[in-house]
């Protein structure tokens, strides 16, 4: 059997042939053998998302669980990524494992494993786990029989659904949102956020959101070249005043203005920062990860904020907000947290802070844009994948690692920064970053200008300069 690895955000594999039952058993023997270690009597939620088979692989893992005397709390349905995190720490569970390939192909399934505080589990633990995975799992779980561990309370069926949904109730202003007239529209991509929305804002204009394990070839990832029949969507109505998309675990956001016009999260993450600071009054430290706009830091110096960059992975921001009083935490990648919520990156959470700012405030997406301008400055941001030779990505990588670029094209380097990936300064507020992918076979390539056309710019003369 190959070792199974846990990548930036847990363990993904393409289905039948590294993600298979066998190898999901000896994923959650692992984490039983960790448990039982860590834990007097411990305890775990389990769930899956929208992929194939998803039901299946949760059931190996409750029954491997169930034989090792693990308490399980599984969901009754599929659920979405931050279900499982806000389950963990509702339920008292020593870890929440969800079953899931978050915005990969549909070809990949995936196990993360998330911790007591609703977050992701820290890279140490994970690797605690890891390294305790069999290279068979000691337990008959195709003979075991998941009916009669729930006969015998070894399982647990739980709604984690309605308990978010509760959650949610509780802590936003829905009638608010409902009363202010505001027309929104959500993409679920086929993902696991599709029900939530239905039942908490009916009125929403809803698109993918039926339950389709194959999404329809796609990635389900809410960028905007894989979100064009969203965009054109909100275009054609034209009374759409915000859309929002999830991805497939429905933990990043996807956001559009009235135009069909896509949103990037270095946006989303400032508007947050805006409305909780100026409209409500709240403080706090802000963690965002590398690859983020250093217009951040803007406004964070404007409203005299603490800020700390940290690398790739939501899992570092998660250990800071465990830890420390975080107002906000971030990546370039779509996944956001707050305060007053879980440990968790959250993309109908996000979507919904989002509505409520435009319902209390009164005011459209784009003045509100315009209100962080005043404050950092406009900007656009673009990102480029290249799907290259291994080869030819590690030749990059070296190259960067022995600072070979000191321009690209006509764009002269300032400065770098290598904390996780290579950020290279050009001057005028614009920088280009080159990161090899934690969890694809991808090289990617960011940059940043005052306009989109110059963003665009840079990454065509980066690509001319690395792809000799």
């Amino acid at each position: 059997m190959d070792k199974i690895k846990f990548g930036t955000d847990g363990w993904r594999a393409i289905i039948a042939r590294d993600f298979t039952e066998a190898n999901v058993a000896r994923a959650a023997e692992g984490t039983a053998l960790w448990l039982k270690k860590n834990f007097k009597t411990p305890s775990i939620v389990i769930g899956h998302d929208c992929r194939f088979a998803g039901q299946m692989f949760a059931h190996v893992t409750a029954n491997v669980m169930a034989a090792h005397n693990i308490q399980v709390f599984i969901a009754n349905k599929f659920v979405s990524t931050p279900m499982i995190s806000f389950g963990a720490k509702t339920y008292g569970a020593s870890v929440g494992v969800i079953i899931t390939a978050s915005h990969n192909p549909p070809s990949y399934n995936g196990y993360k494993l998330k911790s007591e505080h609703g977050g992701p589990l820290s890279p140490e633990k994970v690797q605690e786990v890891e390294d305790l995975i069999p290279e068979k799992c000691s337990v008959n779980y195709t003979d075991s029989d998941f009916d009669k561990n729930v006969t015998s309370g070894k399982i647990k069926i739980v709604a984690l659904e309605d308990d978010y949904v509760k959650h949610i109730e509780k802590s936003f202003d829905l009638e608010a949102i409902k009363k202010s007239g505001i027309k929104l529209a959500y993409d679920a991509m086929y993902g696991a956020g599709q029900n939530v929305m239905k039942r908490i804002l009916p009125d929403t204009l809803f698109l993918h959101c039926e339950y389709n394990p194959s999404f329809m070839g796609q990635a389900p990832e809410p960028i905007h070249k894989n979100l064009i029949e969203f965009s054109n969507l909100i275009k054609s109505k034209g009374n759409i005043e915000c859309g929002i998309a999830t991805d497939g675990d429905a933990d990043r956001i996807g956001l559009y203005n009235s135009r069909g016009e896509f949103i990037d999260s270095h946006h989303i993450i400032l508007l947050l920062i805006h409305y909780l600071c100026k409209y409500k009054n709240l403080k706090g430290k802000v963690v965002t990860a590398f690859s983020t706009t250093p217009r951040i830091a803007k406004i964070c110096k404007h409203y005299n904020l603490e800020l700390q960059t940290v690398k790739i992975g939501f899992k570092y921001i998660a250990g800071i907000m465990v830890e420390e009083d975080v107002l906000v935490g971030g990546e370039e990648s779509g996944g956001i947290a707050i305060k007053g919520h879980i440990p968790e990156r959250d993309g109908i959470w996000m979507g919904l802070v989002i509505a409520e700012f435009l319902a209390k405030s009164g005011k459209k997406l784009d003045d509100l844009i315009a209100e962080v301008y005043e404050i950092t400055g406009s900007f656009a941001f673009e990102r480029n994948d290249l799907h290259i030779e291994e080869t030819q990505k590690q030749n990059i990588i070296k190259a960067c690692q022995n600072k070979s670029y000191d321009h690209f094209g006509t764009y002269k380097v300032d400065r770098l920064e290598d904390l996780d990936g290579y950020k290279y300064f050009l001057g005028n507020d614009e920088w280009i970053m080159i990161r090899p992918s934690g969890t694809e076979p991808v090289l990617r390539l960011y940059a940043e200008s005052s306009t989109q056309a110059g963003a665009f710019k840079i990454l065509e003369e980066t690509k001319k300069q690395i792809l000799v």
